[in-house]
This record gives C-alpha cells, sequence and structure tokens, in this order.
C-alpha cells in the first residue's frame, strides 16, 4: 500500500444503471484502474423485466487525493457512450438525517443505540415529534427535539415547519419511526426516495388501527413489519426491507405487539443501513438493493 494511503480518502461508492449491452462491468473497473483507483466490492443485476443494469462498485484511492475527483471527470465519457445515471458518494460520511415520531419510543431507541455504538453511519440533526414525548430521550442523547403538534386543520403549516428543519439542517434522510401521522402528498413529492416508512404489518396486510388486534381476530398464523419508501400512495411506496415471525392461536394481542415491536426496530434499522451504504436503486415502485 502506498505509504500516504493513510491520508488519502475512505472508500467511495459509484452507483449506475443503464440499459443492458456488453461491456459495462469492463469499462468501469478499466476507468478506475487508470485512475489509480482500487475495488474494493462490486455488485450488479440485470432486470429481465425491463432490460436495464445496475451496479454497484465501492473503490479507494490509491496512489492520490484527487483520484476519485479525476475518476468523476473520466467517468462521463463512459456514462454518455452507455446513456448511464449514476453517482459517486463517499462513504465515510455520515447520513445528515431527520426522525419524525409520535408516542412509541421502540424504533427510536433502536435507531439511537445503533447511532451512538457507530451501527448506523448517521449525523442526527433532530427529532421531531407531534407529541411530545420523545422529548426526554432525544435530550439525554444531547440531541434537538421539536414538538410540532397537529391537527387536520394545521397539517399544512405543520408540515412546512418540519420541511423548513429538514431544508434548515441539511438532512438529507427522513425516518418515520413510527410517525402515526399520514403525510401529505405534496410533502411526499419534497423528498422523493428519502423518506423511509416503517410500516406495523407485512404489507400488503392489515391496514390502519390495532393490526395486531385485527391480525389475531383473523387467527392469522405470521405477522411482520415492512419499511418501504414514502409516496403520495399511502403504505404502497417501493418496499425495502420485511421481516416476519411465525405465531400461533395461543399468542394474545399483547404478545403480539411485543413481538411485532421488534421486527419493526429490526426491519427499519436494515433499511436506514441499506440506505446509508448506498444500496439502493429505485426502479418505478420496486427497489433493487445491490
Amino acid at each position: 500500500m502506498n505509504r500516504h494511503a493513510e491520508h488519502l480518502p475512505a472508500d467511495f461508492v459509484l452507483r449506475l444503471d443503464c440499459p443492458d449491452r456488453p461491456g459495462i462491468v469492463a469499462a468501469v473497473a478499466l476507468a478506475l484502474r487508470d485512475c489509480g483507483c482500487n475495488i474494493e466490492e462490486s455488485a450488479q443485476f440485470r432486470d429481465i423485466l425491463s432490460g436495464r443494469f445496475f451496479m454497484r462498485t465501492v473503490f479507494r484511492p490509491i496512489e492520490r487525493r484527487d483520484s476519485a475527483d479525476l475518476f468523476s471527470m473520466e467517468f462521463q465519457k463512459i456514462a454518455r457512450t452507455y446513456d448511464m445515471d449514476w453517482r459517486i458518494d463517499p462513504l465515510n460520511v455520515r447520513v445528515r438525517t431527520v426522525i419524525l415520531v409520535s408516542k412509541a419510543d421502540h424504533c427510536l431507541n433502536d435507531i439511537l443505540y445503533r447511532w451512538r455504538t457507530g451501527h448506523l453511519p448517521l449525523d442526527i440533526a433532530a427529532i421531531i415529534g407531534n407529541h411530545p414525548d420523545m422529548r426526554v430521550l432525544a435530550q439525554e442523547r444531547g440531541l434537538p427535539f421539536h414538538h410540532l403538534p397537529v391537527t387536520p386543520d394545521t397539517r399544512a403549516a405543520q408540515e412546512d415547519q418540519i420541511s423548513e428543519i429538514i431544508d434548515k439542517s441539511g438532512a438529507e434522510l427522513i425516518v418515520l419511526a413510527r410517525y402515526m401521522q399520514v403525510l401529505s402528498d405534496r410533502f411526499c413529492t419534497l423528498y422523493p426516495g428519502r423518506i423511509i416508512n416503517i410500516h406495523h404489518s407485512f404489507l400488503p396486510g392489515f391496514k390502519g388501527a390495532r393490526p395486531y388486534h385485527q391480525a389475531w381476530e383473523r387467527g392469522v398464523k405470521i405477522i411482520g413489519a415492512t419499511a418501504h419508501f414514502a409516496t403520495p400512495d399511502l403504505d404502497e411506496g417501493p418496499i425495502i426491507d420485511q421481516e416476519t415471525t411465525r405465531i400461533d392461536h395461543t399468542m394474545p394481542p399483547e404478545r403480539l405487539q411485543i413481538l411485532g415491536r421488534d421486527i419493526e426496530s429490526q426491519v427499519l434499522s436494515r433499511a436506514m443501513a441499506a440506505y446509508c451504504e448506498r444500496r439502493i436503486f429505485l426502479h418505478g415502485n420496486r427497489t433493487i438493493i445491490l
């Protein structure tokens, strides 16, 4: 390794998608080599339905500090040749994040633990609650908390306040950690592919209030959770991650709720990790995770 390697930037990730054709992987690899970069990991996928090719490549400069910038400039010619949509992100930069909450604290507690221990590379700009319940938890972690109550008559004004916090803080990611309010179409449209919601059901499933009681009344044999991007179509956004667990008739709704909260926390954290590691490709109403 170059003796100055410790002063070089950490890994970068290239994400691209384009119409599938021969030579894409070779073109990327040769361009990285010629710019003094080493491939650390790479994954690709060809979607047979659309004929598009998706690729995620993690690379590291090994010869000079500006290798990543040089590659970015040189790669523009390749991108035009293959009609690519592409971007490069550093992997050593924490993702600026705003978290929205209501009264349930299990997802927020899990996020804050993973943030504190470094398992989620987040830079938490603010926690916003439509109830004041999470104020103490946020303040204990030294994080700003904004109580923004909402009613049907004040929804638009409250969402404007949320947008102001997001935009002023420079937050990229918005996480709905059991935020029990329906976001307006206007708000969802402002942040496409940036709002991750955790739904307390294995979608499609029991929607609305008291899903575990609905499940218990129907005698279901699995429960689960779904992390997805929020879109104007309520609970219909592209799915990022899901999980289920088996249950039986002996379990009351309270037991299902305990199990469900654990699943929700795990699924949401995996979806956030996939976002922070730049693994998610949006493809229509689907996601491809590489």
